[in-house]
């Protein structure tokens, strides 16, 4: 109950704090865009790196199998 009271005033006092000082937030945005797209931006090149990665390794598995399961038989054989 208490948290839903603290979240009901904390909203209440967000939203009058942006009304009240409506410029400096603005220019708060302002100077955090060009930080968040540098951060996001890294993030997705790794992510596409790790993906890059991840392709590659999967197409040595598949090309690998066959002459594994090849090996295998011809140890079952034996």
């Amino acid at each position: 109950m208490w948290a839903l009271i603290g979240g009901i005033v904390v909203a209440v006092l967000g939203v009058w704090g942006i009304i009240g000082w409506w410029g400096y937030f603005v220019k708060g945005l302002m100077a955090l865009l060009p930080i968040f797209g540098i951060l996001g931006g890294a993030v997705a090149i790794a992510s596409g790196i790790s993906d890059l990665k991840d392709k590659i390794a999967e197409k040595k598995e598949k090309t690998e199998k066959p002459e594994k399961k090849e090996e295998e038989k011809k140890e079952e054989n034996k």
